[in-house]
């Protein structure tokens, strides 16, 4: 079966992800990572999440894709062996160079990143030759493209099915460091791509007011070519996101998994039914990217407007005791008494009707509104810890 591989910018994440579905989840070390802004795993943090995974039989990929410039080499070959120690699995690199040094030095497998652009058979020849254990190939490719790669090389290939598509090809951009000084090649992206911009002819500005604001393509939204890439073989299916929120990457991890053990099953529902899964989540408007053709203007995101995140996610199960019917609830997202709450969990999806809120003074409250705030209500439905609670 294809691999579910999801993204993790910290470790509640890493386990949710797992939890909710994820064979794989891939993180970024505090060293060598593309993604500096993000909850970066510290080598304990790394070492518990492997534990974590293979506890639960999935498995952890590491990103070193920075671009490296001389200043970043030092320590490379102590660090990847610190990973290897810590329980990783493989490690995700750009670099010939740290893919050398993870076959020689280290039992880990060596994923070539997106952000070397492959794109057809000769280049991924060459990795092979290389030695490396996998590719992920270039988010420009199409289907038919894809598909003729995959009959005529023999490396595991991955494709990305969701998340967040660079303007630039396969991630490798300059306008950030030009903009802000910021090296996007080096885990520094500014996004400046998603900024509000106007447009000028000489000094007249010739865009009306609103109509033009970014230069970003869309998020990629591969449901409806899950069928096709798993027929042609591919073995691994990734998501992009460590930087989005928990109850996103519940609600995407879960619903590619149900789609890819449905698709397996021969028990593919309609594909609307797992779009509308996927619409629950904080996201931006999606599109199928190059997957089914060369992009049009249709798959470029311009009004940012459109982009405001939901606010249905309303904490989290930390524990349910089937006793007393009491559930200890840790708020992500303000919600009141006598509310209908969606209950969206690793193994169920259901509603439940909620009757009074309580602090741990057990007082009564007249809301749920602080972050992360500790709160117990009273249901008959067995919850289960980590299952997400939304407003319905």
């Amino acid at each position: 079966m294809v691999e579910l591989l999801a993204p993790a910018g910290d470790l509640e994440k890493l386990k949710i992800a797992i939890l909710y579905g994820a064979n794989a989840v891939f993180i970024g070390g505090l060293k060598f990572s593309l993604r500096s802004r993000a909850s970066n795993f510290t080598l304990e943090d790394i070492k518990e999440g492997c534990s974590f995974a293979h506890q639960h039989q999935a498995k952890v990929h590491v990103t070193c894709n920075i671009v490296m410039h001389e200043i970043d080499t030092d320590g490379i070959v102590e660090y990847l062996k610190a990973l290897e120690a810590a329980g990783v699995d493989a490690v995700i690199a750009s670099s010939i160079t740290i893919l050398k040094l993870v076959l020689v030095h280290t039992k880990m497998e060596a994923h070539v990143s997106t952000q070397c652009s492959c794109l057809n058979e000769e280049a991924i020849a060459f990795y092979q030759e290389l030695g490396v254990h996998r590719v992920v190939l270039g988010r420009e490719l199409t289907l038919k493209e894809i598909e003729h790669i995959r009959k005529n090389v023999a490396i595991d290939l991955e494709v990305f099915i969701h998340g967040g598509m660079c303007v630039s090809y396969s991630g490798r951009c300059m306008l950030s460091n030009n903009m802000t000084n910021r090296d996007a090649n080096r885990g520094g992206c500014a996004h400046s791509c998603r900024w509000n911009y106007d447009l000028y002819h000489g000094d007249e500005k010739i865009n009306p007011d609103g109509d033009f604001f970014a230069m970003s393509s869309k998020d990629l939204c591969a449901i409806r070519a899950i069928p096709e890439l798993i027929r042609m073989g591919i073995q691994s299916f990734k998501i992009e996101g460590r930087m989005k929120s928990l109850h996103y990457i519940a609600t995407i991890v879960k619903t590619y998994r149900r789609l890819i053990d449905d698709a397996y099953a021969n028990e593919l529902k309609d594909m609307h039914i797992y779009e509308a899964m996927i619409e629950r989540a904080e996201n931006r408007p999606t599109s199928t990217g190059f997957l089914f053709g060369l992009p049009t203007i249709e798959e470029q995101l311009y009004d940012l407007d459109s982009t405001i995140p939901s606010k249905d996610f309303v904490g989290i199960v930390l524990d349910y005791d089937p006793t007393t019917k009491k559930a200890t609830i840790e708020q992500r997202n303000h919600f009141v008494p006598h509310s209908s709450l969606e209950v969206f969990g690793p193994h169920h999806n259901d509603v439940i009707h909620i009757s009074e809120i309580y602090d741990k003074d057990n007082t009564s409250l007249d809301a749920a509104r602080h972050a992360r705030q500790i709160v117990y209500f009273y249901t008959e439905y067995p919850l289960e810890k980590n299952d997400l609670l939304r407003l319905y």
